[in-house]
């Protein structure tokens, strides 16, 4: 993994947010908060990372919607001493990445936690918990037709090469589904902690 650039919180934070309020299953939550806080969704859709007033909502809103810096929902082992970083990934790095330790994603890659051996058991119709897998394979037919994605976020612990998937499961299993289209090196967020306990994430 190389690491491009170092960005900002703020960015990370914004990037979060706007790739889940254009997420079908997580845009009615988020729109939820913004109506009960009187605020607009352009600040999800279009941040301005120049305002430090927009900035300040959007971790307060991450924090209530996800857990951010409050140790809950999938920031709950997320230190928060945590560096955030643009990388370039190989192929065979990103196939190295793992989903966040969850129930669902542990039984649809057959316990290893890794989206390339979800994918050969979504191509065969396993269902897990009564959740159709079939929007994992419209997302791979649209890579196939020449669709992007937004970058993913990972976390892993600095020095070392194991890094988990805290935003993006589904696009990194459809990438899997579709291993031909996935950018090589493609570029991801990524936050690195000394302290994060990376098996726990």
């Amino acid at each position: 993994m190389q690491v491009l650039e170092t960005i900002t919180e703020d960015e990370m934070v914004a990037h979060f947010l706007r790739t889940e309020i254009h997420s079908s299953r997580f845009e009615a939550r988020l729109l939820e908060l913004l109506a009960r806080h009187g605020k607009d969704r352009r600040l999800l859709d279009a941040p301005d990372l120049g305002s430090s007033e927009g900035n300040a909502y959007r971790l307060r809103l991450l924090g209530e919607y996800r857990g951010y810096r409050r140790g809950e929902d999938v920031f709950q082992f997320v230190p928060d001493d945590m560096t955030w970083h643009r990388c370039a990934l190989s192929v065979d790095e990103l196939a190295r990445v793992r989903y966040i330790d969850y129930s669902y994603w542990i039984e649809l890659s057959g316990g290893s936690r890794l989206p390339v051996d979800a994918a050969p058991h979504i191509r065969r119709g396993i269902v897990v918990y009564g959740q159709s897998t079939e929007g994992y394979l419209a997302l791979a037919r649209a890579l196939e037709a020449g669709a992007r994605f937004p970058e993913l976020i990972l976390v892993g612990r600095a020095g070392d090469s194991n890094l988990v998937v805290l935003e993006g499961h589904v696009r990194l299993t459809a990438y899997f589904l579709a291993p031909a289209t996935i950018p090589n090196p493609l570029t991801a967020i990524v936050g690195l902690s000394p302290t994060i306990d990376i098996e726990r994430v």
